[in-house]
């Protein structure tokens, strides 16, 4: 490959594959195609990236000539699968060093990739290549040719010169990537959206319709004084996962977690006018949430331990935006509103419910509720009016 080609390559990469508009399978395709034409010859590329997630290891892109790019995720299992053991890429990632295997060499066969890419592809010549970040992270690279001769001298060098501002890219890429990711987990995806877009300072806040969620868990204060602390936070994060995945599956966003609560907000566009659809969802999602905590069983010594729990729904408008002190802000929401649907949650403990409403959402939302009467609320200067769901039955809490 021509020295002076592969300067051009690393140029562009630098200069316009990075700024490319085209998603990171796109700009690996371009990559890939890019160094074909300059005469590497390459059939088959893959990039793995690890990542900083709670439930994902690492990403994966493989390239092939004339084929789409592939992408998916591996999670943390495959540290303990016989396939990552005997993997090229457990020696990159664990040493760092290079790896190669040429087809028929008997010291390649350990490599199971080897045999299975000959048979399946004609792979003559495999080279995995460490690509490592600024952090100290080993990330990656795999390289397969099916040239008769394998890769030669120069196309090896040619491959370790494009590893590294290929990693430097990457490594930009990653990093943006991984900032969306934990502002997604920590903070919720739309919220995650605005802070990336520049609304990080004390008092940048919207006004927003929405729905709120706010529920808890029945007995916790009595459930966390008789259970290790351990067995608590188990029971907890099955107790969330209940909510957490119905909530997101109907368009809501959870902004908190305090202690047993949860606060979640489902948007409302108010110029098109899909109050109704929202607060349908918000509905479904409720009743899931309900029938997921209905079955959770959680062991706890030779007693199966079974929950309740209570959740209030209220349509309101909202203060949407960062919150805080000095540099420490919390991105959340404030208002009347979420006050309303807070003093609401605990009326459900009261009443023996699993689901109330205000009047405000039962007015969008109209059909399959009882009116349960009027209340005093704390902070309010009039009673409200508060409505159960027709089906359940009144339970009261031992």
């Amino acid at each position: 490959m021509d020295s002076n080609r592969l300067q051009q390559l690393i140029n562009w990469l630098i200069n316009d594959g990075a700024r490319s508009p085209k998603e990171s399978g796109g700009m690996i395709a371009d990559v890939c195609e890019h160094l074909v034409e300059a005469g590497l010859p390459l059939w088959r590329f893959g990039i793995f990236i690890r990542t900083l997630h709670p439930e994902i290891f690492g990403r994966n892109f493989i390239w092939r000539q004339g084929q789409a790019v592939e992408m998916g995720t591996v999670d943390f299992e495959i540290l303990d699968s016989p396939e990552f053991a005997r993997s090229p890429l457990k020696i990159v990632f664990e040493q760092g060093i290079e790896v190669r295997g040429r087809s028929g060499d008997p010291d390649s066969e350990r490599f199971p990739i080897i045999g299975e890419m000959r048979d399946a592809e004609g792979v003559t010549d495999y080279v995995a290549v460490p690509m490592p970040f600024l952090d100290g992270s080993v990330h990656a690279t795999s390289w397969m040719t099916r040239h008769p001769d394998g890769f030669s001298d120069g196309d090896i060098a040619a491959i370790r010169a494009f590893v590294a501002p290929l990693a430097r890219v990457s490594e930009i890429i990653t990093l943006r990537r991984t900032a969306s990711m934990l502002l997604d987990t920590y903070v919720g995806n739309r919220a995650g959206e605005r802070i990336m877009g520049g609304q990080i300072r004390r008092g940048h806040a919207e006004t927003m319709q929405a729905v709120i969620w706010l529920s808890d868990l029945r007995g916790f204060t009595a459930l966390s004084d008789r259970l290790p602390a351990e067995t608590v936070v188990k029971i907890l994060n099955h107790y969330f996962d209940c909510q957490v995945a119905a909530i997101r599956a109907h368009g809501g966003e959870v902004l908190k977690f305090m202690g047993d609560g949860l606060l979640a907000v489902f948007p409302i566009d108010e110029y098109v006018g899909d109050a109704g659809q929202v607060c349908s969802r918000v509905l479904e999602a409720a009743r899931e949430s309900r029938a997921s905590v209905e079955a959770l069983g959680v062991p706890v010594g030779d007693v199966m331990e079974r929950f309740r729990f209570g959740v209030a729904l209220h349509v309101g408008h909202i203060l949407y935006g960062n919150i805080g002190g000095g540099n420490r802000l919390d991105f959340t929401c404030i208002g009347r509103a979420v006050n309303l649907a807070a003093r609401l949650e605990k009326i459900t403990g009261k009443l023996g419910r699993t689901v109330v409403a205000s009047e405000s959402f039962v007015s969008v939302c109209n059909s399959g509720w009882t009116e349960l009467g009027e209340f005093p609320i704390a902070g309010f200067a009039e009673a409200q009016r508060v409505y159960g769901l027709a089906e359940e039955m009144p339970v009261v809490m031992a």
